[in-house]
């Protein structure tokens, strides 16, 4: 039986509240795709309330706002691609390395 290595990463604030995480990744890229919070909900299957929740939470937590509500529409602030971004990288990164190392410590299993 094959093994497999699994890895979850997230990012919390001092006050261990979550920043961004899986979840989160998925609203900013639905939204970004979307350009609509309520199609981006739609899209992930979750009530508008709950998403914009998270971000309204998540813009607390981080003191700065992730998105831009206009009657056209919604789009992610350069703040909000930045953490998007750079959670993207971090996270692959972490895979890659995770991945290298279960390669070289798993090997013979």
């Amino acid at each position: 039986m094959p093994l497999h290595v699994r890895s979850k990463i997230w990012i919390e604030n001092d006050e261990g509240k979550l920043i961004i995480g899986t979840g989160r990744l998925l609203i900013l890229e639905a939204i970004m795709e979307q350009g609509s919070m309520n199609k981006a909900a739609q899209k992930l299957k979750q009530p508008f309330r709950a998403v914009w929740g998270k971000i309204r939470a998540t813009e607390e937590r981080c003191g700065f706002k992730l998105v831009n509500a206009t009657k056209d529409g919604t789009r992610l602030t350069s703040e909000g691609l930045q953490l998007l971004w750079a959670y993207t990288r971090l996270r692959n990164r972490c895979e890659k390395f995770t991945d290298a190392q279960f390669k070289e410590l798993f090997d013979d299993f």
